[in-house]
């Protein structure tokens, strides 16, 4: 083992909380170095974690080639577009999404040269007095000492006993890599994966079926949200099974054959060529902590923080995935950046009241704060206000008028509560509530700001609008 390595600040992981946490401590002036054990689908280290190599960008880049094609056979027609049947690539749609991963995992990699940090591409463990062992992929050893170790290990796909992975069943990873369209696809939990990548394969001819166990769908978001978004995906021919708990699998020569109860309690079979599984992802904290560091994991496998990301170890953090929180990659985005400024000796603050969160599905869904059935369950007195796509000049000129913005103030008070969307764009559109709401701003800030027309925005202002009854555009 070489001498042990002197860093102001070590962190565990290259993904989103880490490498913004690496970024952000070299820019204060803090000698910085970063470990990541990733490979890349050539056999080479690939920063970025889950969300750059196989989660939130690759999903993106299918979701969009897959859209292109839908719309071709679905959407053009009313424009007045005809062509001869249009026909899918999968493996060049595959190497296109391979283009863009390695793009920008070797873009975070120019960061860190630009930046000053060190990589080191192995499997890090936390030893007791913030020191790291590095074991890397050639095999060799290195220990580095940290004034400060910031933990962002990031989390990984939970496999059910009954369904191991391998090739007919499959993750996330696998899905994002199949080389040709299954004719039968099943997906197990219908949630922000099963729905993205569902819709992905259903778009290039899979008969997509989701078994999902909740009575309920989309539960975390918006009840008005989640039945419109039910009703879309079904005429889009997603077919979402609620209520049904998984038994087992078993592959044979016809495909893989599903065992499940309905939510009549019945015992049915689904067989078919490819099953996905997505029920949830946990904490991939096994083996990174040595006996004797002193940081604690709760019954989650999640690494135990404060507010503030420490871990109650001096000079030990802990951020993203592996910790408490929703698992999303801008959440550790604003974690990292922020446990860096602490560290340096600046405010560093993250308000999880205003975190957007986003399922990229046709429509989209979006939604940031609180939903009415939270505040009902609260008691807190609120006003509600909706406006329609299928009212806004530019949302049927693009012939996609499904879907809402719904805008919850207080009835006292008038602040933002939260913000509910559905429909074309509102990935883009959930962050004039972010921004609002960040700032205190009330129902009635947002109606008074003068919005472009056309433009989808103008959801946005007239259900700001509704909220006081006053809406330009639909009866009150």
């Amino acid at each position: 083992m070489s001498e042990q390595q002197q860093f102001d600040v070590v962190v565990i992981g290259g993904g989103p909380a880490g490498y913004h946490a690496a970024i952000r401590a070299a820019q204060l002036g803090l000698k910085t170095a970063c470990i990541d054990a990733a490979l890349g689908k050539d056999g080479k280290p690939a920063l970025g974690g889950t969300c750059l190599r196989v989660g939130c960008i690759p999903s993106k880049a299918l979701l969009d080639s897959s859209r292109q094609f839908w719309n071709m056979g679905h959407l053009f027609d009313q424009h007045g577009i005809s062509f001869d049947k249009p026909r899918i690539d999968v493996k060049k749609m595959v190497a296109r999404k391979d283009a863009i991963v390695k793009q920008f995992t070797g873009g975070i990699a120019a960061l860190f040269k630009a930046n000053k940090i060190t990589p080191f591409y192995g499997f890090g463990q936390l030893q007791p007095g913030n020191v790291v062992s590095v074991k890397q992929h050639d095999g060799s050893t290195v220990e580095l000492k940290g004034t400060n170790v910031i933990i962002a290990a990031g989390s990984d796909s939970i496999e059910l006993p009954f369904a191991k992975f391998g090739e007919h069943i499959v993750d996330n990873v696998g899905a994002l890599d199949f080389d040709k369209t299954p004719k039968r696809l099943g997906i197990i939990g219908a949630g922000v994966i099963g729905l993205e990548l569902g819709s992905v394969w259903n778009r290039l001819g899979s008969e997509v079926v989701i078994l999902e166990g909740l009575p309920s769908f989309l539960p975390a978001a918006d009840a008005e949200v989640a039945k419109l978004a039910a009703r879309e995906f079904k005429k889009q021919g997603l077919d979402i099974r609620l209520g049904c708990k998984v038994g087992g699998t078993e592959v044979k020569k016809d495909g893989v054959h599903v065992a499940y109860t309905d939510a009549k309690g019945e015992a049915q079979e689904l067989v078919v060529d490819k099953l996905m599984v997505c029920v949830g992802r946990r904490a991939a904290s096994k083996g990174l902590l040595a006996d004797g560091t002193g940081v604690q994991l709760n019954e989650r496998g999640q690494i135990v923080v404060d507010e503030h990301c420490h871990t109650g170890v001096d000079g030990v953090w802990a951020i993203g995935d592996c910790v408490r929180g929703p698992m999303l990659a801008h959440k550790g985005f604003e974690e990292g950046i922020a446990v860096a400024e602490l560290i340096a000796g600046l405010p560093g603050h993250v308000n999880f009241d205003t975190i957007p969160y986003v399922i990229y599905t046709e429509p989209e869904l979006a939604w940031v704060g609180k939903t009415e059935e939270q505040l009902k369950a609260e008691g807190v007195p609120y006003k509600a206000g909706s406006f329609p796509f299928a009212a806004v000049g530019r949302a049927v000129a693009m012939a996609e008028p499904a879907g809402f913005v719904k805008v919850l103030a207080h009835a006292e008070t008038d602040t933002i509560l939260g913000m509910h969307l559905i429909g074309a764009n509102v990935s883009e559109l959930v962050h004039e509530g972010v921004l609002a709401m960040e700032f205190k701003g009330s129902a009635d800030d947002l109606a008074r700001i003068c919005h472009a027309h056309p433009s989808l925005s103008e959801a946005v202002h007239d259900a700001a609008m509704a909220v006081h009854k006053r809406a330009i555009h639909k009866a009150n």
